[in-house]
């Protein structure tokens, strides 16, 4: 698939994605600083969300719309949580200008109809479903009908929910689509990450697979990357100092540099399969082992395991050919550290 210039998928470079999610704090100024520092940081994309508090629920503070459960926003309503979340609409145009001017890609999240339609007008390069939203297919339609590539998180998703979602994309027009590993866990521990998820999610679906990660540090995302991601997502911080609701499992940019360099080193390292020495290898060949005759032989004498062994550089005959070396006679005197060859053997 293609996501403005980037192709994405196997045998092309790793689409990274900075999300921006609530780390502005609601300041347009921050905002843009957190565009600049995600390209200097080597961010391929950075990603926003699109709603308002009352797209996403209501003003309610009984028990349903409390959080609780052990995360980090227990004891707020979820219409406060989105409230002080969520990106201001009017910034979202201005940001990606931003973007296109920093040679990235900026496209976003939509809640519902009318996020999309905003996004549509904003001609972003594609649409991202989060994971919360891959149950409402009513939306997923929507999105798909714009007719521009999918990127959908699976967190929390069922195999069959994740195939409900995705017929449902295809059968509204959706071309390219990938699916992103995720666990909605905030931040999510490694052990419960499953990335071999990943490579089963693009055999299953035939489509490019990868990971929207929540947890802590960088070795979870070069791992996947090692297991066949094609992108990575990253929440992404100036300061996790500074408190939000995003902020504690978000990387700084010196962290997400460290993260974008150790993807190209990993994708790089994957290379092809492959046998046999490499260019970098050749001059290495000469330490492998060879026979030599390692103490002074006279002409006639019989070479056995005292005076020829197998020993570093690899000057003489190859060690599989020992056993027709001992037993036979020296054609001449023959130095200690000598390669040993045919042509020592008498006839």
């Amino acid at each position: 698939m293609k996501i403005g210039k980037h192709m994405i998928g196997a045998g092309h470079p790793v689409f990274v994605i900075a999300e921006l999610s609530a780390n502005h704090h609601q300041n347009f100024d921050e905002a843009v600083r957190l565009l600049r520092a995600a390209s200097a940081a080597g961010a391929d994309a950075v990603k926003v969300q699109t709603y308002t508090a009352d797209t996403l629920t209501i003003a309610c503070d009984n028990a349903h719309f409390r959080i609780g459960g052990g995360t980090l926003w227990d004891g707020r309503t979820l219409h406060d949580l989105y409230a002080e979340a969520y990106t201001p609409w009017d910034w979202q145009p201005r940001l990606k200008a931003v973007a296109d001017e920093l040679g990235i890609e900026f496209f976003s999240t939509p809640f519902d109809s009318t996020a999309v339609a905003f996004l549509e007008k904003m001609n972003v390069p594609a649409h991202k479903i989060a994971s919360f939203e891959i149950v409402d297919l009513g939306l997923i339609r929507e999105v798909a009908r714009t007719g521009r590539p999918i990127i959908m998180s699976t967190g929390m998703a069922t195999r069959a929910e994740i195939a409900e979602a995705f017929d449902a994309a295809r059968a509204a027009g959706a071309g390219d689509i990938a699916l992103l590993k995720c666990t909605s866990a905030y931040p999510s521990p490694p052990e419960t990450m499953n990335l071999r998820t990943i490579a089963d999610l693009a055999e299953t679906f035939g489509v490019p697979a990868g990971l929207s990660d929540h947890t802590m540090g960088v070795a979870v995302p070069v791992a996947a990357v090692a297991l066949g991601a094609c992108i990575v997502e990253k929440h992404f911080t100036l300061s996790r100092s500074v408190a939000g609701p995003d902020s504690a499992f978000s990387l700084e940019p010196q962290e997400f540099r460290q993260m974008v360099d150790a993807i190209r080193i990993a994708e790089s390292a994957l290379g092809a399969v492959h046998y046999g020495v490499t260019a970098g290898e050749e001059t290495s060949r000469i330490f492998r082992r060879s026979l030599f005759v390692v103490e002074d032989v006279p002409a006639g004498a019989l070479f056995t395991t005292a005076n020829v062994r197998s020993i570093r550089p690899g000057y003489g005959l190859h060690p599989r050919h020992l056993d027709e070396v001992l037993g036979q006679r020296a054609a001449q005197d023959i130095k200690r550290g000598t390669p040993m060859s045919f042509d020592l053997l008498a006839k």
